[in-house]
């Protein structure tokens, strides 16, 4: 009989929610609010359902002795506040007009992902969004608790926040070529997926904004036949390893996925190194062993070529 009553209860709560809604709605609006209301029912059995998971994720891993990285407590001290890492990273999601709603949702999941790197390193980025107005922001209203993450949200432009002077717009453009980082900058990632359709676009506006621009090295340490054009989250995650003292080429083989087919630039060696690596690549027949003089007994040189028999 509750269940009766609670099904009526939904029923009658959809009911009075279409009737608020506004008359001249058309049919795709219309689609889009019941699929948003549905989304807001759906969220709360799902979060339900991942905690569910988790906790028993970490029961398997406490039964047979598994690491599941940082511990929550860890995780927790792990702030950008107390951070060693003073590089700054901010996204500009000034891009919403060029894309469509299922784009910006891929853009949603790129910054997801760029958080939950940057929460689980020992050293966080300080990391922030610029320009958070408009879709891209409804569409992270999605996301309970967001506005409680350790991230920097900022209405305003990236060039109304940082100093000018000190910002520098990654874009696979850029003739400027980033050697290293610095960390008195700050680093402008694009929030854009337009897969590509919108190509120099990033380059063009930071021209016009008048701030300096540069691309990552992938040309000097990498083959590759595929497009330099990486996601947010990708160059996201090659900073922050970086940052931690990693290389640039075993970052990028690390972080690039297998669809890029990337391949390691072997650096050439001069002549000299070429000498030296030719003297240890010496055959071991090559070489001639000399026994220690024992008195009273000549000194034999043993020729490694030729056969000895050892009598006993």
């Amino acid at each position: 009989m509750d269940n009766v009553n609670s099904t009526e209860n939904n029923e009658t709560v959809v009911v009075d929610k279409l009737l608020e809604l506004p008359r001249n709605l058309s049919k795709r609006q219309l689609k889009q609010v019941k699929k948003r209301e549905k989304w807001q029912e759906w969220k709360v059995e799902k979060r339900l359902r991942e905690k569910a998971k988790a906790r028993e994720k970490r029961a398997h891993a406490r039964a047979n002795n598994l690491h599941l990285g940082p511990s929550r407590k860890l995780l927790k001290r792990s702030t950008m506040a107390a951070s060693s890492c003073k590089l700054t990273v901010t996204i500009d999601l000034s891009y919403d007009d060029l894309m469509i709603d299922k784009d910006i949702a891929k853009l949603t999941k790129q910054i997801l992902r760029c958080y939950a790197l940057n929460r689980r390193a020992i050293a966080p980025l300080q990391f922030s969004l610029s320009s958070f107005t408009g879709k891209s922001r409804d569409d992270m209203e999605k996301h309970n608790g967001y506005e409680h993450w350790d991230v920097n949200f900022h209405t305003k432009s990236y060039i109304n926040v940082y100093p000018k002077d000190k910002i520098i717009y990654l874009t696979s453009e850029s003739e400027n070529v980033i050697e290293h980082l610095d960390h008195s900058c700050i680093y402008v990632i694009g929030g854009l997926v337009d897969h590509n359709s919108h190509k120099g676009i990033c380059h063009k506006l930071a021209n016009e904004a008048g701030v300096r621009h540069g691309r990552l090295p992938l040309d000097k340490f990498l083959q590759m036949k595929a497009r330099k054009v990486l996601t947010i989250d990708h160059v996201f995650e090659i900073l922050l390893r970086i940052t931690e003292g990693n290389t640039w080429q075993e970052t990028f083989l690390k972080v690039l996925p297998e669809r890029k087919n990337a391949r390691p630039i072997v650096p050439e060696q001069s002549e000299d190194q070429e000498e030296t690596s030719d003297l240890k690549s010496l055959d071991t027949r090559d070489m001639v062993l000399v026994d220690t003089k024992v008195p009273g007994e000549e000194t034999k040189q043993l020729d490694c070529d030729k056969e000895i028999n050892v009598v006993n």
